[in-house]
């Protein structure tokens, strides 16, 4: 039998509407309410004072790790704008601008990150989940949900971020090939910022691109220039419609970079050079988004400046209300509540241990 060449469907796109310069492809600018561009600039910016604050709040001793997302908030905003509020939103660490999106409060980001459980509540009626620490293992979490609204015959979406690293997982192509079997409508996310920890990109996958590795498991993906959000809505708009017409999982590649280090541990002057972030920092989302909404007559230099300062007071107030919340979460034994029905005979006898010895260190200070 003569060697057959077997046809197998799927083209890949790159798609950039604005670049840093601020030239528009005017033929591929997605129709964007004003009131909605004027909100996803909010958003980008408090996202950014909020980071940067994080920052000082570690480095002072104040919370404690925690993974920057400067540089990758238009890859958040861009996608986590065409949700409803019946949507699902499943994150990984570094969502922190699409988690602001959907409602999470300041401070409950603040106390997260100051070691407090209590931060990680997800508000009433804000279909989210948790933040994902393990690599990857979310986006199981999120093909489950997206199977589940399918079986409820729902127009409802579940959409995962994750980062490059996470395509080295196994729990990656579980997901997706789940995905595309029973096709769920999910949207999978990545946000290639080029560096996984200290790994670099080149270093993971020999693929020219990460998201041709949808095409293995019949998902349709898309690359798009992660740091235009008008690239990114657009590529997000095409997914979530077909999603929920039923046509199942889109996988979208953002292509953006991680400015900052991986977490407040990690010092990326060991592993990556400072022109290579000098050459990022010109494709800055923020200033490129500015950039094209003052040229639409949507934003002027004062209207910056306010917005600066009415963000600047809305952190400060945050934290002022998450660290006298910290004041009274104090409690180690906090820590035996909400995990058993039933308390094992250990863990009951660890408790009254803990409260035996923090009663006597209390009355040694009293009488001190």
């Amino acid at each position: 039998m003569p060697r057959i060449q077997i046809d197998i469907a799927g083209r890949l796109d790159h798609l950039a509407i604005l670049d840093e310069n601020g030239w528009l492809d005017k033929t591929l600018e997605p129709e964007i309410p004003p009131e909605l561009l004027i909100k996803l600039h909010r958003i980008m910016l408090l996202s950014r004072r909020f980071d940067e604050r994080l920052l000082n709040l570690q480095r002072q001793g104040r919370i404690g790790t925690f993974g920057p997302i400067k540089g990758q908030e238009a890859a958040q905003l861009g996608a986590v704008a065409l949700l409803r509020d019946s949507d699902w939103m499943v994150p990984c660490f570094r969502e922190m601008a699409a988690m602001l999106w959907r409602g999470t409060p300041l401070e409950g980001v603040i106390l997260t990150y100051g070691g407090f459980n209590e931060g990680g509540r997800i508000p009433d009626n804000q279909n989210d989940l948790p933040i994902a620490i393990p690599v990857a293992s979310q986006l199981l979490h999120a093909v489950g949900l997206a199977w589940a609204i399918k079986y409820r015959q729902k127009d409802d979406i579940a959409m995962v971020f994750f980062g490059d690293g996470a395509t080295s997982e196994g729990d990656f192509h579980e997901a997706l090939n789940f995905a595309g079997v029973f096709q769920a409508p999910v949207i999978f996310v990545c946000q290639n910022n080029q560096w996984a920890i200290s790994i670099p990109r080149s270093k993971q996958t020999r693929a020219k691109t990460l998201a041709q590795k949808a095409f293995a498991y019949g998902v349709p993906g898309i690359q798009v220039d992660g740091n235009d959000i008008l690239a990114v809505y657009t590529a997000a708009k095409e997914a979530v419609d077909r999603a929920r017409q039923g046509g199942g999982p889109t996988m979208i590649e953002c292509i953006t970079y991680r400015m900052m280090m991986h977490t407040t541990a990690d010092d990326p002057r060991r592993y990556r050079t400072e022109e290579e972030v000098e050459k990022w920092a010109k494709r800055d989302p923020l200033s490129r988004f500015q950039k094209y909404l003052t040229v639409k007559g949507l934003l002027v230099p004062e209207k910056i400046d306010v917005l600066e300062k009415e963000v600047e007071t809305e952190i400060q107030e945050a934290v002022n209300r998450a660290e006298k919340q910290m004041k009274n979460l104090t409690d180690p034994l906090h820590m035996f509540e909400h995990h058993f029905a039933d308390m094992p005979v250990n863990v009951l006898d660890q408790q009254q241990e803990l409260a035996q010895e923090l009663a006597e260190q209390k009355e040694e200070q009293s009488n001190g």
